[in-house]
């Protein structure tokens, strides 16, 4: 794959994951069937030899972006 096709794909995935941890609905539908909900938000038909990669980038990055608001709420009860 070209470097820039994977940054394309990151650039995508954190897309997604911005949409979908704003939703409660879309987090839920995530839970339930990530490629269903992943291939809604963006739209787009995940090739099978992708799903699971991109996939793990999205909860990767549902993660990361849990874990930033709560060390930012944190920051805050420190202040």
């Amino acid at each position: 794959m070209r470097k820039g096709v994977i940054m394309d794909i990151k650039e995508q995935a954190m897309k997604i994951v911005e949409k979908i941890s704003k939703d409660e609905k879309l987090q839920k539908e995530f839970k339930e069937d990530p490629i269903a909900a992943i291939e809604k938000v963006s739209g787009v038909d995940i090739p099978d030899d992708m799903k699971d990669k991109v996939v793990d980038l999205v909860k990767t990055g549902l993660k990361a972006d849990a874990a930033s608001g709560l060390l930012g709420g944190l920051k805050d009860l420190i202040k």
